[in-house]
């Protein structure tokens, strides 16, 4: 192995700074704006590539402005970001029910509290409803809190 330390990035870096860029500016940004706010260390190509990618994602939306593309993040924190990875893989397996019940498996005894806080099932007593969820409230904002809504959903 070479003593050199390696010049690349963590996986999911570069993507962290843009869209970290996209929420600190609050309106769409072009790659050349996105740029600018990072300091001008990346090339714009790359800058671009990472927009791209995030928008197959569907974690930004693009506009065109003039001959670039600008582009607004669809989830409004790395909260939401992560709520709608959570979503993306649940939804890549048919048999939810067993995913669901492996992931509360591994969770902490605070993080379980806090999800039954959250269903609103505090007590551990809650009763599904027909469509299979718990009783009471989604939490303090809604189903809706972070931002994320369906994909391809404007943020406001």
């Amino acid at each position: 192995m070479s003593d050199v330390p390696s010049a690349r990035r963590p996986a999911g870096e570069l993507e962290a700074e843009v869209l970290a860029a996209l929420w600190s500016a609050r309106h769409p940004l072009t790659p050349q704006d996105v740029q600018a706010a990072l300091g001008g260390d990346l090339a714009r190509t790359t800058i671009a590539t990472i927009l791209a990618r995030l928008h197959d994602k569907g974690t930004v939306e693009r506009t065109r402005t003039g001959r670039a593309y600008a582009y607004i993040p669809t989830v409004q924190d790395p909260a939401g970001l992560a709520a709608r990875r959570m979503h993306t893989e649940l939804s890549r397996e048919p048999d939810r029910s067993t995913v669901l019940a492996r992931f509360v498996s591994d969770l902490s005894v605070e993080d379980e509290r806090l999800l039954r806080e959250l269903l609103g099932d505090g007590d551990g007593d809650g009763e599904p409803t027909e469509a299979g969820h718990m009783t009471g409230t989604a939490g303090p904002a809604g189903p809706d809190q972070y931002g994320g809504g369906a994909p391809g959903a404007a943020a406001s």
